[in-house]
C-alpha cells in the first residue's frame, strides 16, 4: 500500500539563534560583546550567551571547544504542541529526535526538540523561550541573528531536506551555486553553499536600517577593523552586506534591508553569478582570497561526531513526554 510522505515536521517562524564553536573562547565572546554590539544575557564556563536588540533571549551562544564548528541551529515555533506534532512527523520519517520533545535545559529554557540533519548539523525547533525586554533600537547594533549560510556537499539533497522536512521555501537560485531558504516573509533565513566539504559558512546579524549599517561599521572602523568584503548590496535578497572575521576566523556579517516575501506573489529566480549582481551598488570590489578561504571554512562533520570522537556527549537530557502529559503533573 503506497503511504502518502508526511508533510513538514512544523510552521517554522523564525530563525532563534546560532551556537557557534570555539577554541577562542575569551576572545570571541569580548569580540562580539565589546566589538560586535551585542550584549550577554547569561555566561557560564565555556558558554556564553549573547542578545541583540530585540525581544529574544539570546541570538548567539559561544561554546569552547577544541575546534570550530557550528553548535546548531535554532528555530522559533508558536507552541509546545506544535514540537510535540514535529516529534510525531519526525518519528513517520524514521527521524529521531536526539534530545526531546520536552524542556530544555540551556538559558533561556524553553520547549523544544533538536536532531541532525544528513550532514550532520544540529537542528532545534523551540517554543516558550523566555523572552527579554527589548533594547532600544538607536544604537547602531544588531536586532539579531538574520540568516546562516551553510556550506554543502550536495545542496539539491540539502534543499531538498530543508524544504521537505522543515518546511522551508526556495527564494532564489545563484545559478546551481547557492540557494536561498526562506521560513518567514525575509527573503531567506538559511542559504546553502555548494562547497568541498560540509562547514558554516558565514552568519549575519540584521541592522535595523541602512544607517545602522554604516553607523555600524564606523563603529567597528573605531576599533580599527574594516570589512574583508564590503559595504555591498547583494542582488539575491538586496539586503546590504560587509563580511569580517572573529576572533575564531568564523565569518559574521552585518546586514540590513533584506528584501520582503509575499508568498502568493513571489516567484523565485536563478539569478546570474556576476559581479554586478552579487554588489549591486558596486562598490565592494572582488571578495578577496582571505574571505574566500574563510567562508570555505574547515570540515565540519557536526557536534555529535565531533562529541563522539572525543568521547563525550555535549547534549543535556529533556523529558521526552509530551508537553500535555507534563503540563498533568506540573
Amino acid at each position: 500500500m503506497h503511504r502518502t510522505p508526511p508533510g513538514p515536521i512544523a510552521r517554522l517562524r523564525s530563525l532563534r539563534y546560532v551556537e557557534l564553536h570555539t577554541p577562542a573562547f575569551t576572545e570571541a565572546a569580548g569580540f562580539y560583546e565589546d566589538v560586535w554590539g551585542l550584549e550577554t544575557v547569561e555566561s557560564d564556563t565555556g558558554s556564553r550567551w549573547l542578545r541583540g536588540t530585540s525581544d529574544e533571549h539570546h541570538v548567539l551562544h559561544l561554546t569552547e571547544r577544541d575546534r570550530v564548528g557550528l553548535g546548531r541551529i535554532a528555530f522559533a515555533v508558536a507552541t509546545p504542541a506544535e514540537v510535540d506534532e514535529a516529534a510525531r512527523r519526525l518519528e513517520a520519517r524514521s527521524l529521531v529526535p536526539v534530545t526531546g520533545p520536552g524542556p530544555l535545559d540551556q538559558a533561556g529554557g524553553g520547549y523544544g526538540l533538536r536532531f541532525t540533519d544528513p550532514e550532520g548539523r544540529l537542528i532545534e525547533i523551540s517554543a516558550q523561550v523566555e523572552a527579554v525586554v527589548p533594547r532600544g533600537r538607536d544604537g547602531a547594533v544588531p536586532v539579531g541573528v538574520t540568516h546562516a549560510v551553510l556550506n554543502t556537499t550536495d545542496i539539491d539533497a540539502a534543499v531538498a531536506f530543508y524544504c521537505d522536512v522543515l518546511g522551508l521555501r526556495v527564494s532564489d537560485w545563484s545559478e546551481h551555486q547557492m540557494a536561498f531558504l526562506r521560513c518567514n516573509s525575509d527573503h531567506h533565513c538559511i542559504a546553502f553553499n555548494q562547497a568541498e566539504w560540509t562547514s558554516l559558512n558565514h552568519v549575519a546579524y540584521e541592522m535595523t536600517s541602512v544607517d545602522h549599517f554604516m553607523r555600524g561599521l564606523g563603529r567597528l572602523r573605531h576599533h580599527g577593523i574594516t570589512p574583508q568584503w564590503g559595504p555591498g548590496r547583494h542582488g539575491p535578497g538586496n539586503n546590504t552586506f560587509s563580511y569580517f572575521t572573529d576572533p575564531s576566523g568564523l565569518v559574521c556579517e552585518y546586514t540590513s534591508e533584506v528584501a520582503q516575501i509575499v508568498e502568493d506573489a513571489w516567484i523565485a529566480r536563478v539569478w546570474r553569478r556576476v559581479p554586478e549582481l552579487s554588489d549591486l551598488w558596486g562598490t565592494a570590489g572582488a571578495p578577496s582570497k582571505e574571505i574566500r578561504c574563510s567562508m570555505a571554512g574547515t570540515p565540519d562533520s557536526g557536534p555529535l561526531a565531533t562529541a563522539r570522537a572525543q568521547g563525550s556527549g555535549p547534549l543535556a537530557p529533556v523529558d521526552a513526554r509530551p508537553a500535555e502529559a507534563q503540563e498533568a503533573t506540573a
